[in-house]
């Protein structure tokens, strides 16, 4: 009888410790009882479960606080300043005069748009890192178990 997460009913009668155990450790015990591997890809399972809007939000969190980025930011910078400033040296009519303040209202929708993108990306992240540290306790559990039954056959 068992669940995805586990089996549901204690093996080799030991009913008294299996309810104090919590979830993957139940886990980890029934598969060294029933003699399983713990280890799987997390990030694998982590990818395939993304949706459109996530591996969006991850593609634009990726660029975003990239060096590319950043300096193909610098060079939009610095050609909008000297195009307007070259313009309005010359005495025409510059698309977006000193202090520029077009540009600044076109950075700030960037930084209200970028902003919650990449905090979404975040917390995907931290979710995969909370998946990843459950596995490994999983794993180090099973393995601190079979440590425990391999000293136990040692000393009889």
């Amino acid at each position: 009888m068992s669940t995805p997460s586990g089996p549901a009913v204690p093996p080799h009668g030991l009913p008294a410790l299996w309810e104090k155990l919590t979830g993957p450790q139940r886990r980890a015990v029934a598969r060294v009882l029933l003699t399983r591997g713990v280890a799987r890809d997390i990030n694998r399972e982590f990818a395939d479960t993304r949706t459109f809007g996530e591996r969006v939000s991850d593609r634009i969190a990726s660029f975003g606080g990239s060096w590319p980025f950043i300096g193909s930011a610098f060079l939009l910078l610095a050609v909008w300043v000297v195009l307007n400033s070259v313009i309005l040296v010359r005495g025409t009519h510059a698309w977006d005069p000193y202090p520029y303040i077009l540009l600044n209202l076109i950075l700030s929708m960037l930084a209200a748009l970028q902003a919650p993108v990449i905090m979404m990306s975040q917390n995907r992240q931290s979710a995969r890192d909370r998946l990843a540290a459950a596995h490994d306790y999983e794993v180090n559990l099973k393995a601190e178990i079979e440590i425990q039954s391999l000293h136990e056959k040692l000393d009889t």
